[in-house]
């Protein structure tokens, strides 16, 4: 009955969904429209004249693009329980996330914007099995590894982690499956919470599982080193791996190898700001994402290369090319305002509009003016290790500027599980595959610039001690592909 009910309402909701996805644009207008009509009480439409905006143009000429540290203020009001600030009365939640100048961030999320992360995630299921066909999984059990779903309160608000909040909203008709228990969910420490939720899962008939792969990786880990088993031997019903919040593409072979088989993935782009994307098509290429637009967002973007350059041109959804690195503007009904999120994007297709995402701006390499990304990193991670028997855990890339000897070069920190049996040509082909993807690494490696890159192999586990000296370990937490200084790789063990 659950897998007929379940496969009625995947039909009703791709029908349903269509009529955005054929209509893009008009839908964007109405979404702006509908924002700014709602907001032009509050405080911040007060301040930024809403009532005067009647396009697109004037937005951007009333509202300039900010990230957290620039709509603080604004935030602290909400936080400390006024009303009408942001969004017409007050938040349900906030999501809190780890900040970089100004310490712990608190996310507004309100009745409405609530409902578009519930309802993305269901949709995203819901596309799958109708794509897969594969309604089996629709009936065992389903974990999510998540952060606590415990909640305090703060002026009337309660607040707590986006994934924390959301274990909240599983559906009525998928409780019973849903595992870990709501106790061990609660379970603050990290390592506890994963051996507790061994306990709870190891025998269950798990069919879904879910979470960032740095830390789903960890708990396969944790599952084979106990059961001396792959995990297809473990739970032989698992089907489906979810993901979110980072590539998979350089987990992919070891994920595969604690599988000990093929198992479809779904991957989706949420972040506490809003619910971005999730993979609609299913193939052996690259997952793309569906960009949502019924979500109550509207979307701006700015290429890249320009923002890293000072220069702030937004562009409207109509107006993106394929294959540009764009900075993602987001404008919510959770009262985020031209909100520089930080992820950066490529679209991959026009109609429907899909893309993949590409990193993060402030996880960028430029100390010598290569501005090297995150997508470009892991592309070459990728295909260095294609037909090859290496395997790698985790690894970050930070510059050198100053060497005891020779000229300054990028320094790649791997902890690998099956290191190469000739480092020196792994770092070779690795160099060449970056120089294919950068021109600009590429002109200052010919030019005799920079060196080539070199490879420091760090300690077995070495990520995960990092992480846990931050407090850091678990949950949506994830160690950077790279960065512009050596604050993370001068606390990494090296062999």
């Amino acid at each position: 009955m659950k897998t007929l009910i379940a496969i009625i309402f995947a039909h009703f909701i791709r029908k349903k969904n269509q009529k955005w996805i054929n209509n893009p644009i008009k839908h964007q207008e109405k979404t702006f429209t509908k924002l700014i009509s709602r907001s032009k009480n509050t405080q911040f439409g007060k301040d930024h004249n809403f009532n005067q905006i009647n396009s697109y143009e004037n937005f951007k000429h009333q509202v300039p693009v900010r990230d957290y540290e620039g709509l603080k203020h604004y935030v602290d009001r909400v936080v400390d329980g006024e009303q009408n600030i942001l969004w017409p009365g007050k938040p349900l939640y906030f999501a809190k996330t780890s900040g970089t100048t100004s310490g712990a961030k608190f996310i507004p999320i309100t009745k409405e914007s609530i409902k578009t992360h519930v309802r993305s995630a269901r949709d995203a299921l819901l596309n799958y099995f109708l794509k897969s066909k594969n309604y089996k999984s629709i009936n065992g059990k389903h974990m999510f590894l998540q952060g606590s779903p415990e909640l305090i309160k703060k002026n009337g608000v309660f607040l707590g982690r986006l994934s924390g909040i959301s274990a909240h909203y599983v559906p009525k008709l998928f409780l019973k499956n849903r595992l870990p228990s709501w106790k061990t969910n609660c379970i603050e420490d990290w390592e506890e919470k994963v051996d507790r939720i061994i306990e709870e899962t190891v025998g269950e008939k798990m069919t879904i599982i879910a979470g960032i792969p740095s830390w789903v990786q960890m708990y396969f880990e944790k599952i084979v080193h106990v059961q001396k088993k792959n995990i297809s031997n473990v739970f032989p019903e698992l089907s489906l791996y979810v993901y979110g919040g980072g590539s998979y593409e350089p987990y992919k072979i070891m994920f595969e190898r604690l599988f000990g088989k093929k198992i479809d993935t779904l991957a989706t782009f949420p972040a506490s700001e809003g619910f971005f994307g999730y993979q609609d098509e299913f193939t052996d290429n690259t997952p793309e994402l569906l960009l949502l637009l019924n979500n109550d967002i509207f979307y701006e973007f700015i290429k890249t290369e320009d923002f890293l350059n000072g220069k702030n041109k937004r562009l409207s959804l109509e107006n993106v090319e394929l294959d540009v690195n764009y900075l993602l503007i987001i404008s919510t009904s959770a009262g985020l305002w031209a909100y520089n999120i930080g992820d950066t994007v490529k679209f991959t297709c026009l109609s429907p509009y899909r893309l993949i995402v590409t990193g993060r701006i402030k996880h960028f390499l430029s100390a010598f003016g290569e501005h090297v990304i995150s997508e470009e990193v892991e592309q070459a991670v990728s295909k260095t290790l294609k037909n090859s028997d290496v395997v790698i855990k985790e690894f970050t890339v930070a510059p050198l500027i100053n060497p005891k000897e020779g000229l300054p070069h990028h320094e790649w920190y791997i902890d690998f599980v099956i290191p190469p049996k000739d480092i020196k040509d792994f770092s070779f082909k690795l160099d060449n595959e970056m120089r294919k993807l950068n021109i600009y690494y590429d002109d200052l490696v010919s030019g005799g610039i920079i060196n080539k890159l070199n490879i420091k192999r760090v300690q077995s586990g070495g990520f995960e001690n990092y992480m846990r000296s931050l407090g850091k370990l678990g949950g949506q937490n994830k160690v950077p592909r790279l960065s512009n200084d050596r604050k993370i790789v001068d606390q990494l063990t090296l062999y």
